[in-house]
């Protein structure tokens, strides 16, 4: 079973409060690291990081919580906030020897990339984010019949307890659900790397609730906080996005300008899983955006 990307060298990396982040390191010069989304691990990159690693030193870690990285359980509803997921990054990086980054995420991984973003924006010189919206957004547009798309989102919301056990009881189908649905095309998770996707996450079931959780409430909170103080994304960002607007009735590129207004905001025709769906589409914007100026 494939478990990490071929030819990079694998590393577990000891961040604040002694979590250990397992990360898989390759190439050379400027750094750039990748964020995995869900229900995937640092897997999820390993055309697009075989590619960027030519020129780059790319770094691509598992999100506390998922994968081979340590989960550490959630005693006070802020172990998995964005805030302190992208402090994991920060602190990754730095310990690699790297104190500024480009930054690219899907996902979940997006969300901590733009807090990573918002928190730290002398750090991050360029971000990414593919298929996501910010968080504050994300519960504007889920409304009415169409929000069952993301019922998801709902069901992981709910207290400690009912949402561990129900999915925990049927983990395989659940996230192999939204492996089968979210993709356009069946062939791009090949049989061992869905494999090693649900494995990783039949054995993180409390950790990814509790991302999740953390969604509907403490990130909710910090990015009131950021609308309020009109804080932004002060470096160049590149947004790949699903149609969603069409689907959902509202304008994507506009919600995201409102948080990044150096935006290159492009809609893709591939499923959801697009680094592994359309790596070249992937990586060629990505390459347009780390040659944008960074502040």
């Amino acid at each position: 079973m494939t478990t990490t990307i071929p030819g990079f060298a694998q590393r577990r990396v000891t961040v604040d409060g002694g979590v250990a982040i397992n990360v898989a390191v390759g190439g050379s010069g400027s750094p750039v690291v990748l964020l995995h989304g869900f229900p995937q691990t640092h897997l999820m990159w390993r055309h697009v990081a075989a590619d960027l690693a030519a020129d780059h030193t790319v770094i691509c870690p598992d999100l506390r919580g998922y994968g081979d990285s340590d989960k550490p359980a959630d005693t006070d509803g802020r172990t998995y906030s964005k805030r302190t997921m992208a402090k994991d990054v920060v602190e990754l990086a730095r310990a690699l020897g790297h104190d500024r980054f480009a930054l690219a995420g899907h996902d979940r991984g997006a969300l901590v990339a733009i807090r990573a973003g918002l928190d730290h924006p002398g750090t991050v010189t360029h971000l990414a984010a593919l298929d996501v919206l910010p968080t504050l957004d994300m519960w504007d547009v889920m409304r009415g019949a169409s929000a069952a798309v993301g019922f998801h989102l709902y069901l992981m919301a709910q207290p400690p307890g009912l949402p561990e056990t129900m999915i925990g009881n049927s983990a395989d189908a659940f996230f192999g659900h939204f492996l089968d649905l979210w993709s356009n095309d069946p062939n791009a998770i090949p049989a061992d790397v869905r494999a090693a996707y649900l494995k990783a996450c039949r054995e993180a079931v409390p950790s990814i609730v509790a991302d999740y959780r953390a969604t509907a409430t403490i990130d909710v909170e910090h990015d009131e906080a950021d609308r309020q103080a009109g804080n932004r994304l002060r470096m160049p960002v590149t947004v790949l996005q699903q149609d969603w607007g069409a689907a959902l009735g509202f304008d994507a590129a506009a919600r995201w300008r409102a948080w990044a207004p150096d935006l290159t905001h492009h809609t893709v025709s591939c499923g959801h899983f697009m680094a592994e769906e359309s790596p070249a589409e992937v990586v060629k914007a990505l390459r347009e955006l780390f040659g944008r100026q960074a502040p």
